[in-house]
């Protein structure tokens, strides 16, 4: 484990330079690893498992988009493709990737299959952070362990393909093995992980969420809606309006950001933008703080996860997250990106 110096901070970290792929293997060369759920992260992981060479199989509901996915991408029924009980009686790991709401649902049933000396695997702190919420209490004879890659399931895959690579937060929450440790970041190098840094389920879910709701999805979101609909509501059109909100910034300057940092791409700009982002970052940062640290109390607290388990828990919960998803994509603004993005060189 190599400490490394993170703006001031130590911290440890797991490369893939110290902890290879081929000690991975060498790890968990007697494990079968079930992939349950095959939506966001189950792909991805699942993938890049059996592609860096170890017994993987997927559990997931027979009947289903998702099981109909599994096959598409190589996985066969009763070989490597399992109802989610089956997938689970034969794992020595199961990783369990359905969504929260779904482990909840599903928990009673897998529980059983939870033996001595097996490993629990999650990718989200939620379940055992909320557990007085969810109701899932992991068997004290077992292994309980994490690897949450940074991003999505699908971007997981697509740098894996490109020979790069998600970095991942690891924890042990339960260590009945003495080898919950190694398994872990067995598992995080064999997923595809670019490195791994430590921390607890706690941690975890809490910046997880924050993130979420924050600058990663939520805020995002906000901000470019306030930018556009101020732009739109003094007369420039839909067009100039979207280039100078999102794809400046998704197409020029995040990549010139996760090159080398926002000084640089501050630098790469002309000495009128540097003037005008010093001045406003800050009101920016000072009008936002407060609706942080609200959200953040509201994920302290349990209330986010609380509205997270009722909302998805919902019969026909799917339909309506569409309904919404369809509202976001028929706004002006993201129509007018999407024909934007049909104009791109690479795209004609």
């Amino acid at each position: 484990m190599a400490i490394i110096n993170f703006g001031g901070v130590d911290e440890n970290v797991v490369t893939r330079d110290e902890f290879t792929l081929e000690k991975a293997r060498e790890i968990l060369k007697d494990e079968t690893i079930a992939v349950i759920g095959y939506g966001i992260q189950g792909p991805g992981q699942s993938l890049n498992l059996r592609d860096n060479g170890f017994n993987v199989i997927v559990g997931q509901r027979k009947n289903s988009k998702s099981w109909d996915k599994a096959v598409a991408d190589g996985w066969v029924p009763g070989e490597t493709l399992f109802e989610i009980e089956e997938a689970a009686e034969k794992a020595t790991i199961t990783e369990y990737l359905l969504s929260d709401a779904a482990q909840i649902e599903v928990w009673p049933k897998l529980k059983k299959h939870l033996t001595p000396g097996k490993a629990l695997y999650f990718s989200h702190g939620f379940a055992i952070t909320y557990k007085e919420r969810t109701g899932i209490i992991p068997p004290a004879d077992i292994d309980v362990i994490l690897v949450a890659p940074k991003g999505s399931g699908t971007s997981l895959r697509r740098l894996f393909i490109q020979g790069r690579g998600l970095n991942s937060s690891y924890a042990v929450f339960q260590d009945a093995t003495g080898r919950a440790k190694d398994r872990v970041l067995a598992l995080g190098i064999g997923v595809g992980s670019g490195y791994l840094f430590e921390t607890d389920f706690k941690r975890e879910v809490y910046s997880d969420l924050t993130g979420e709701r924050g600058s990663l999805m939520g805020a995002i979101q906000g901000l470019f809606a306030a930018q556009y609909d101020t732009l739109r509501a003094h007369g420039h059109t839909p067009s100039e309006a979207f280039n100078e909100t999102v794809e400046e910034l998704t197409q020029s300057l995040m990549p010139l950001i996760a090159e080398n940092g926002m000084d640089w791409m501050y630098a790469n700009c002309s000495t009128t933008a540097q003037r005008g982002a010093l001045d406003w970052w800050k009101k920016f940062r000072d009008a936002t703080r407060p609706v942080f640290e609200d959200l953040y109390n509201e994920v302290a607290c349990g209330n986010e996860a609380q509205r997270s388990i009722d909302s998805n828990s919902k019969e026909g919960y799917r339909a309506g997250l569409e309904k919404e998803l369809k509202e976001l994509h028929d706004s002006e603004m993201w129509r007018a990106g999407e024909t934007v993005r049909k104009l791109r060189p690479e795209n004609n």
